[in-house]
């Protein structure tokens, strides 16, 4: 059996992992985390999502640090803002807790705290923008044609819900990346976030990153590869959140035997 924590617990990611593991025969919930100090403090985070009571009582992350070492989970999985994950995956790095973090908007200084908590403390972990089967199909698929389509120029388009908080998503980033270091392009000197005004004409080595942002919209995202009398769009869209939280089942499953000490990937989880 797999013990596992969450953070998160009563947000919309978090309550739908946490649904998601009480159905599961290997893996078991035996920690739920919210903000330091929450007024949701010691409630039944089963009573809480309207599934009934199941013993787990949702915890402050002032104290995450007791709750890992009491509960002795060998995964915690992490669903919530940059600034608080990066404190997150150090304490459970230092527990000796494995990780899964879908986590977006860390900038590279934070990467990097997260990388050494990791390496320093010999524990596995899963770091994705975005844990769905389809979107790492999705980027092996634009990773691809991006070496074929050298000559064509590429948009990234991106639509979320409006309470998401950073832009680009994630996951419109990974593809950014994955495109340019195919193209033998730096993102930062090439990448175009929107464009407004006179610009001026499109220079063949801009690849454009825009964001859209309305109403309850789980995630698409399109690649865009715009030929001379011909384009290729390729598109994932997101219909739940339950894709996510598929891929976060397969993470878990894969990140207690992983190697130890270093980042896995979705497509070393995937087997792509």
């Amino acid at each position: 059996m797999i013990n596992v924590a969450v953070t998160g617990a009563s947000g919309r990611m978090g309550a739908l992992i946490i649904n998601t593991i009480l159905e599961q025969d290997d893996i078991q919930l035996v920690a739920a985390i919210e903000a330091p100090h929450t007024p949701l403090q010691g409630k039944d985070v089963g009573e809480l999502l309207g599934i009934g009571p199941i013993n787990i009582p949702i915890v402050g992350a002032e104290k995450l640090r007791e709750t890992l070492e009491s509960k002795k989970p060998d995964v915690l999985i992490d669903f919530t803002i940059a600034n608080a994950a990066v404190e997150t995956i150090k304490t459970t790095a230092e527990s000796g807790v494995n990780l899964v973090v879908g986590t977006t908007g860390f900038s590279d200084q934070q990467m990097a705290e997260n990388k050494k908590s990791i390496s320093d403390n010999n524990v596995g972990a899963v770091i994705s923008p975005n844990m769905a089967v389809g979107v790492n199909v999705f980027f092996k698929v634009v990773e691809q044609l991006a070496g074929i389509l050298t000559d064509f120029d590429v948009e990234i388009i991106e639509a979320h819900h409006k309470h998401k908080k950073d832009a680009p998503s994630g996951t419109a980033v990974k593809a950014a990346d994955l495109i340019a270091e195919v193209l033998n392009r730096k993102i930062e000197e090439v990448g175009v976030h929107g464009r407004v005004g006179m610009v001026g004409e499109r220079t063949p080595e801009e690849i454009g990153i825009h964001a859209v942002r309305g109403g309850d919209i789980v995630g698409d995202h399109t690649v865009l590869f715009a030929g001379d009398g011909e384009r290729l769009e390729i598109v994932h869209r997101a219909n739940s959140r339950q894709a996510f939280v598929n891929g976060v089942i397969k993470a878990v499953r894969y990140v207690v035997n992983a190697e130890k000490g270093k980042i896995s990937s979705m497509n070393e989880v995937l087997g792509l």
